[in-house]
Order: structure tokens, then sequence, then C-alpha cells
């Protein structure tokens, strides 16, 4: 019979067994979404260590093994950074708002940071360089090159993407910032008093709490769908109907109003009318605010508030099929859930998220500069940019030039960088500029898309070159599976003189299967 391990045992073997730092939260996640069963009752969970090695085993050494079989023995699984947990990945400021198809910090680090990896024999770049990011989508290289002592500049083609470069390695008064967020709480609390929603959703909580522990008891339920043991489509479809009638009684109870008037924005469609109501009051709260630096920061607070407000199910908070205006079979938990029908909970949580990853990143802050131009990097002039914008950093530049570029171009037909901000563009009123994106969504993967994408990535490469020092290091993470980037390297007069092969394991989209993409390493032909 296999030892029985509690949380806390299983915590400490795990970390043995794997040589890495596996807490009690790691556990208890795998017990919660049945990834290992659940052994004993009465508040005392147990596991099995057999249980636990099988899994890791086939999620650990048997994946990397997988993974080489599918997309070839040159892949680099010490790139996959699979030792860190997600915690790490999604380190201090990095966190501050979503951002799809963002690369993890780690990657960065390792070909920017000259002792990152002590068995890495190339050097790239070292503190007080210059490093450019002409993609800089939500800032990830700014932050981490302010992290290793250098300067860096962004560009960015969305004005919101350049919005959450610029908040995140900025400095703030986060005193300033909570007393703030507080009164903005204590002024949307009194706004709701003479409202019944709060109330409402309680009750809806109450009744979905009874309902889920009877016909959905955690983790078994999930446990038994996985190994298929019960149809949890069916099942699911069957209780989401069942709970219905509850939810209309107390929709009609409680006269909660769901659908708005007009349908005409992004905030009309996908908002119910009590949560637009709180969003534009908070709006109103922060428009009042004097310090702009406070202002900015707390405009990424609400904004991250909104885009988890959203009526949408929690497994379609990435694509938003259709808007959610009732409870629902949720695959993601398991159980019936809801639609939002407040925003309090969320500006209260994520306003002191906030004011703790900025006093992290501040304990970390070097005497650099970075700053995220907003942009089109086929045309923009970066030195005059960046003196309206940043004197001091565009002497740098001026002065000693850039010394190379880490960056993630846009994958063909992958991603509408603008849409997927579209609440935050829609309520502050930010110009959009869809038609200057590089290989968007909504141009498709053809061959004319293809076509424009190499003449859009080599046109970027050619107008930034004119800023590096002749000697420069470039770093484009690219999944390069229809091999363009050779004829971009041709068109931009460069040549790749290495390609690092990495496993993505931590994927958002709902693909698990095995994935690569390639830094290709580009120098100058000369």
């Amino acid at each position: 019979m296999s030892e029985l391990l509690t949380i806390k045992e299983a915590s400490k073997w795990a970390s043995k067994f794997l040589e890495k730092d596996v807490t009690t939260s790691n556990i208890s996640y795998l017990i919660q979404y049945g990834r290992v069963p659940k052994v004993g009752d009465n508040g005392n969970t147990l596991v099995s260590k057999e249980d636990l090695k099988k899994y890791y085993k086939e999620n650990g050494d048997l994946k990397e093994k997988e993974w080489k079989k599918k997309l070839g023995d040159d892949l680099n699984w010490a790139l996959s950074f699979s030792e860190y947990k997600e915690s790490e990945t999604t380190k201090h400021v990095h966190r501050l708002h979503p951002y799809k198809g963002k690369f993890i910090p780690q990657l960065v680090e390792y070909f920017i940071d000259d002792h990152t990896d002590k068995f890495k024999k190339d050097v790239f770049f070292k503190p007080g360089d210059v490093i450019l990011d002409p993609f800089c989508g939500s800032g990830t290289t700014l932050v981490q090159a302010n992290e290793l002592g250098m300067h860096a500049v962004g560009i960015d083609v969305s004005l919101f993407n350049a919005l959450i470069s610029n908040s995140k390695v900025s400095k703030y008064d986060l005193i300033d910032i909570k007393k703030t967020a507080d009164r903005i709480t204590q002024d949307l609390k009194e706004f709701l008093s003479d409202r019944n929603n709060i109330e409402f959703e309680s009750k809806l909580l109450d009744e979905l709490k009874s309902f889920n522990d009877q016909h959905f008891p955690s983790p078994e339920f999930k446990r038994k769908a996985r190994n298929g043991e019960i149809d949890e489509k069916k099942y699911g479809k069957e209780k989401e109907k069942q709970f219905l009638p509850i939810y209309h009684k107390l929709i009609e109870e409680y006269d909660i109003q769901l659908l708005q008037k007009d349908n005409q924005g992004f905030l009309d469609k996908w908002y119910l009318q009590v949560v637009r109501d709180e969003i534009e009051f908070v709006f109103q709260k922060l428009k009042e605010v004097e310090n702009p630096r406070t202002k900015e920061i707390l405009s990424i607070v609400l904004s991250r508030t909104i885009r988890s407000c959203r009526a949408t199910t929690h497994s379609d908070l990435g694509t938003l099929k259709k808007p959610q205006l009732t409870t629902y079979y949720c695959k993601k938990h398991g159980k019936i859930c809801k639609p939002l029908f407040s925003i309090l909970s969320w500006w209260k949580r994520y306003s002191k998220d906030t004011v703790k990853r900025l006093s992290q990143f501040d304990d970390l802050r070097t005497d650099t500069l970075q700053k995220c131009l907003t942009g089109d990097s086929r045309t923009i002039n970066i030195v005059t940019s960046l003196s309206e914008k940043s004197p001091d950093l565009a002497k740098i530049v001026k002065e000693k030039k850039i010394d190379g570029i880490f960056s993630s171009p846009p994958y063909v037909g992958l991603i509408d960088y603008h849409e997927q901000h579209a609440y935050a563009y829609d309520l502050f009123g930010f110009e959009r500029k869809d038609e200057l994106e590089i290989g968007p969504l909504y141009k498709g993967k053809g061959q004319e898309a293809r076509d424009s994408y190499v003449e859009g990535i080599a046109a970027v490469l050619n107008n930034c070159k004119k800023y590096l020092k002749e000697d420069y290091d470039i770093f484009l993470v690219a999944n390069d599976k229809n091999n363009l980037y050779p004829e971009i390297a041709e068109k931009a007069g460069m040549k790749i003189v290495n390609q690092y092969k990495r496993p993505v394991l931590n994927r958002v989209e709902k693909n698990r299967s095995a994935y690569a993409e390639i830094i290709f390493h580009l120098k100058s032909l000369n």
C-alpha cells in the first residue's frame, strides 16, 4: 500500500523529489482540480505518494521526452523555465495588467543579463547598455532592463499598450495611491448603499454554494470527470437548467437590470447594466484625482478590474464568444458559476495588489531610464520622439546609441492587439490604430498576410537599426512555422547567427499540445 502524506508532508516530499520548491498551495491545487485523488475526510486530507510520483513523472521528465519526440531533439528544455513557479514568472509589476501573448521575464533575463546562467558562455549586454523593444506590448523588456541596470526604449503602435508599459516602470507616491484608492472604494460603497445588487449577489452566492455542494462536491466531481466516470457535458447542462429557475426568481425579486438600453460599443455589449453603472462612477472619480501619476496607475487598476467583470464565462475570458447573462455550468471550475454583478470586490483586490507589486519593484529598481513611445516602429524617429517624452534618455541614445534589441514581434494571424483591450479603448476614449498592426488576426494567415508580415517586420528592423551601434545584437522571439525569418533577415540586411528553440509550457490558450517558439539571434551582415 502506498504511503499516505499530509499536504505539508507532500510539499516537503515533492520539493525533494523535484529538487525545487513545491508549496502546500501547489499540493492543494493538485487535489482541488483532481490532478491527484484526495484520501481521507473529516478535515484530515491525505494524498498517496505513488499518486504524486505518477503525476510528476507524467508532467516532468516524461513530458520533456514526449515534446522532444514531437518537436525535435534540438528543443532547448532549459529555456522552458519549468523550475519557476507561476508567482515567479508573474513577479512584481509584470502582473499589473493582463496581456495576451507576452513572454515571461526569465526569458528576457537569460539573453540580456550577463550572469543569469553560469553555463552560458556568451554575454551580449551589460549594465548601462541600452535595449530596444520595437514591439513593446506590456513592457516586459523595459521592466527587466530596469531590474538589471540597463536603459530601455519601447515602441508600440497601441496607445493602451504604451500606457501599461510606462505604468510599470514609473515611480509613484505609494501612500497617495493607497489613500486615493481607499477613498474611491469608500465612495463606491456609499454609491452602492442605496442599491440592491450587492445584497442580490450575496443571496445568489448562498444559493449557489448550497446547490454546488450537493451536486458538484469537490474534488470528487472533478476527479470523476477527468477519469471519464461521469459525462461532464451532459451532467453540467442538466444541473445548469435545474438551477436557472432559482436564478430568475432572485433577479425578479431584487429587480436586477441585466441588459443596457444601447448596444453601440464594447461597454454596452459586455457588461450588465448594474456593473456599467459602477464602472462609470469610478471613472468619474478618477477624473477628479489631482496627482497625474496616481491617476495613471489607478486607471490601470480600473482597466484590470473591468476586464475581470465582463459578462462572459470564466473559460471564455480570453476569447469572448457571447455575453453571459445567467448562471451557467463552468467547465473550468467544475460547478455552476455566475456573471459578476459588482466591481467592488475586484477594485479593492486589484488596488491592494497594485500597491504591493509596485512596492516590490521599488525594492529592485535601479537608477536607469525606460520609456515606451507610441508610434509605428517602421517609421518613428526614436531620438526625436524621446526628446519630447524623456530628454535624458534621448541624450543617452543619441550619444552612445542602442546596444541591441530584445523583442517578440506579433505572430502572423494570431492576435488583434487593439481588440484584446477594447474595453479600455471604449472607456478611456483612446484612438485605435488597428490598421497599423503587423500580422493581425483579422488579416488571416494566407500568403498575402505572410508577405505583408515579412515586409512589415523587415521595415521595422531597417528603421530601428539606424539607432543601433555597429556591433549590435538582436533577439526576436517568434513561432516561425512558415520559415519567414530568413527572408526578413535578408530584407533587413542582417544575418541569423543562431537560433534557440524553446518549449512553451504555460500557454494562455486552452490548447496544451506540444508547442515551441524560436529566439532568432541576428547581427549585421558587415
